[in-house]
């Protein structure tokens, strides 16, 4: 970036809606020479266009003007690029892996982070921080699936993937070990919605807050946090949260946009939002 940051923008789920996110930055008057771009993860998936995406997204990430987490989508998308998935049915990712520039856009996702800090007071991850990790736990677990994405190695990187997958365990213990802790660390950062008191995932619910829980089961921001304590929590993941504040330390930002609903972007200055409808829908 040129000059100072004018302004620090916390955008949600593109899930590669490549037309509602030019309309969300036109919205914002997005200025590369002054504003920055935080994405919440899941850049590719289920949108009309997710090699534009991800195309814009990594370069805006190389000239400096933005930066992302991984969300479970792009972790998805590594695995395929990999061999060890098959693409799903409703993915719109195939010509991601037949771009002539694949092999550089999946070099580029699978060194990208778990954890971000925007600024001293704010930690971004896709699905959020569980209630029994504090931020700094939080941050240095995420360290250690992100050398393993990122290794040189490809055996490396392929023997976790291919464990990457499964709901066991479901509870974190500091005793875990191999690919079972990877798993569980990646679960929490990625996928997690429901947690009880004790921080045990519950992975089925991805319904609206005034839906039914399994018994013993509440969103994992309704529990006492170590990490609120010291920063504001802000994730996406969550569509039917759809952007919701649900405190001052704790922001959604997962639109839904995919769905049918918007794209958000969350600006960190004044924590106000900005949205658009998707204009593909």
């Amino acid at each position: 970036m040129s000059g100072a940051v004018r302004y620090n923008y916390v955008i949600g789920d593109v899930q590669g809606c490549f037309e509602a996110l030019k309309a969300l930055l036109k919205t914002i008057q997005f200025d590369a020479d002054q504003d920055f771009i935080w994405f919440a993860g899941d850049l590719v998936a289920r949108g009309e266009n997710s090699l534009g995406a991800i195309r814009f997204i990594k370069k805006l990430v190389d000239q400096g003007n933005a930066a992302t987490v991984l969300g479970n989508h792009d972790l998805n998308l590594l695995a395929v690029a990999r061999g060890i998935k098959k693409v799903k049915a409703e993915d719109q990712t195939e010509d991601i892996i037949h771009a002539l520039e694949s092999d550089d856009l999946i070099d580029w996702l699978r060194k990208q982070p778990l954890c971000l800090f925007p600024n001293e007071h704010t930690v971004l991850t896709h699905a959020g921080i569980p209630c029994n990790w504090t931020v700094e736990q939080a941050a240095a677990l995420a360290k250690e699936v992100e050398a393993v994405i990122a290794h040189d190695d490809f055996d490396v990187v392929d023997a976790f993937l291919k464990e990457m997958y499964g709901k066991s365990p479901d509870l974190w213990s500091d005793d875990l070990e191999g690919n079972a802790r990877l798993r569980c660390i990646t679960n929490y950062l990625t996928r997690m919605r429901l947690t009880d008191a004790a921080g045990r995932l519950e992975f089925s619910f991805k319904d609206s807050l005034d839906d039914p829980m399994p018994e013993g089961f509440k969103p994992w921001f309704e529990f006492e946090s170590q990490a609120t304590k010291t920063h504001q929590v802000i994730f996406g993941h969550w569509a039917a949260l759809q952007g919701k504040t649900i405190s001052p330390q704790l922001q959604n930002v997962d639109g839904g946009c995919v769905w049918g609903h918007q794209l958000m972007a969350y600006r960190l200055e004044d924590k106000k939002t900005f949205a658009v409808d998707n204009p593909m829908m």
